[in-house]
């Protein structure tokens, strides 16, 4: 049994790409987003706003990613169970009020591991999500090129 267990992370590189891929999704859609990704210990990576989103959305966007990264499940896993009566209630208060029960957070899973999430704010929840799912299918197309690179 291992001493220590090493967690994989998105690299700064990573998370770069992931936004530029939001970035376009948005404009094509016409709804400017701010985009937070985080790294596989919560911690913000990146961060765009885009001229026009949201201002009350920064901390929407952000706590999504962490919500996403922390529970290793899309944010919109949760909707009605932290309502009151649901099996989850409260929940949403949980960590200081960062707990994002809203779609638009998703996690970055690598060879079944976290290693980041994306989480964007300021359109509606399908397109919050619309927007994050374009960040996370760039990197895992990156990561699948770098692996499929013959070695020399």
């Amino acid at each position: 049994m291992a001493a220590i267990h090493r967690p994989a992370h998105l690299t700064h590189h990573a998370a770069k790409l992931a936004s530029a891929a939001c970035i376009d999704k948005a404009q094509a859609i016409g709804v400017p987003m701010n985009i937070a990704i985080v790294d596989a210990s919560l911690y913000l990576l990146h961060f765009e706003r885009m001229p026009g989103a949201k201002l009350t959305s920064v901390d929407i966007a952000i706590n999504k990613a962490f919500t996403a990264a922390g529970h290793r499940a899309p944010t919109s896993v949760y909707k009605e169970n932290v309502w009151p009566g649901g099996p989850a209630f409260g929940l949403n208060s949980s960590n200081n009020g960062r707990f994002m029960y809203v779609a638009g957070g998703i996690p970055i899973v690598v060879e079944g591991e976290v290693v980041g999430a994306i989480g964007c704010s300021t359109g509606t929840p399908a397109q919050d999500t619309e927007v994050s799912q374009a960040g996370v299918d760039a990197v895992l197309e990156y990561i699948k090129q770098l692996h499929s690179e013959p070695k020399l």
